[in-house]
């Protein structure tokens, strides 16, 4: 008789558990990857998180459809919204060792012009990142590069 009571007791137990884990409703990829835009800053503060801190989450949705980005060198390059948004997902986790700072350049309501700079032991980078108000959120919406 134990033996029959400690059977469906363990049943029990299985059943309720199966279903409280069927009962969750899994989070999507998307939902995982919200990122709060609603401000120039908190744009600005992931753009460089995703830039320099390997950050992945939110990276679609923190650049404009119609992006773009330019590296002043000997040979200029340009780079559209998918390239881009494909190079920083390979550095998914990778950090910079080097020295962020950001300098507010121009803003206004719907736009921010704001200057970063990545100090590395043998050279600098600057980046002019321009961003615009889209909706409610603030979106990158253009990056030129220059390197010292």
């Amino acid at each position: 008789m134990k033996t029959l009571v400690k059977t469906f007791a363990a049943a029990a137990l299985i059943a309720v558990s199966t279903f409280a884990m069927a009962a969750e409703t899994p989070v999507s990829k998307t939902e995982k990857a919200n990122v709060n835009l609603s401000t120039a800053d908190f744009a600005l503060d992931h753009y460089v998180a995703v830039t320099t801190e390997g950050e992945s989450a939110g990276v679609e949705q923190l650049f404009a459809e119609d992006f773009s980005q330019k590296i002043q060198a000997s040979n200029a390059q340009s780079y559209n919204r998918s390239a881009v948004v494909k190079s920083l997902k390979k550095q998914k986790g990778e950090k910079l060792n080097c020295t962020v700072t950001t300098d507010i350049i121009e803003e206004s309501a719907d736009y921010l012009v704001a200057k970063v700079t990545l100090k590395f032991e043998n050279f600098t980078k600057t980046d002019l990142v321009t961003l615009e108000r889209v909706s409610n959120d603030w979106k990158v919406s253009k990056s030129i590069n220059s390197y010292k």
